[in-house]
């Protein structure tokens, strides 16, 4: 006599444990989330410094509008989206329209992190990251940066990961440290910086210069591009020269961070002597 096959048991639990794994990564990465109007308006009286606002596209209310545009002209880069992608994003359930993501330390200007260099007498030696999207890639090049001596980073504030919480832990506490510009559009700070004698050194890997023959005692600016695409073609356009990492494997790039720390600590093997 044949013996029916059982179901498998089913575990009832696993849905709330996956539940209760998505929640803690949703909160992981929201620290320094701030959901709701009120929020928002306390932040901006404080003077904290707001990275990101994410509005409900096609609200009417001026209210709503009337705070993300103080946000804005407080340098917050606001983006109209779906109250969908609001609903997704909020952890409260309570985001009245407008969610908004604060940075995780101060922004300074170019002249700051040129000032640095100057205050210890150093040629300076800055990285530009030309539209980086991962977190985790830009905190480890502020901690390799900060290890070698670097005076600060240059970001975009549009297409590209700002001082989150994420960035930050990653950072290694290198955040607390580093001087980070966060600029409008990088070819006007490309030019800023050679109006000021820098060499921009670009990253790429059919560069024609191997990077041990780059020159990276003087003012140096290096540019990481995008970890997909590299650095965009008028960036490319507007560096002094392109190096490239000498590959002996089979794989033909590094990651954004890893050529970052090599390029940083050949400028520190030079500056030695």
């Amino acid at each position: 006599m044949n013996e029916k096959r059982r179901p498998p048991k089913r575990d009832d639990q696993a849905p709330r444990r996956a539940d209760r794994f998505a929640e803690r990564t949703v909160v992981e990465e929201v620290e320094g989330q701030l959901e709701g109007r009120n929020a928002l308006q306390e932040a901006l009286k404080s003077g904290r410094t707001i990275d990101k606002v994410f509005v409900a596209a096609g609200d009417t209310d001026r209210g709503l509008q009337r705070l993300a545009a103080q946000a804005k002209e407080a340098g917050a880069v606001v983006v109209p989206v779906d109250r969908r992608k609001l609903d997704a994003m909020s952890t409260t359930r309570a985001h009245q329209g407008i969610i908004a993501l604060a940075a995780a330390h101060e922004y300074c200007t170019i002249d700051d992190i040129l000032e640095e260099a100057a205050s210890r007498g150093e040629a300076p030696l800055i990285i530009i990251c030309d539209e980086l999207s991962d977190p985790h890639n830009l905190g480890a090049i502020m901690r390799s940066g900060e290890c070698a001596g670097a005076h600060g980073v240059i970001i975009p504030k549009r297409r590209s990961v700002g001082l989150t919480a994420t960035v930050a832990k990653a950072s290694a506490g290198a955040v607390e440290y580093m001087k980070v510009a966060r600029v409008t559009n990088v070819n006007n700070a490309i030019s800023e910086l050679k109006d000021k004698g820098v060499w921009i050194f670009g990253t790429a890997a059919e560069g024609s210069v191997p990077m041990y023959k780059a020159d990276l005692t003087g003012p140096t600016a290096i540019v990481i591009g995008n970890e997909g695409d590299g650095m965009s073609q008028l960036v490319r356009k507007n560096c002094d020269m392109l190096v490239h990492i000498p590959m002996k494997g089979k794989i033909s790039s590094l990651n954004a961070s890893a050529a970052a720390s090599i390029l940083l600590y050949e400028a520190v093997r030079q500056r030695l002597g």
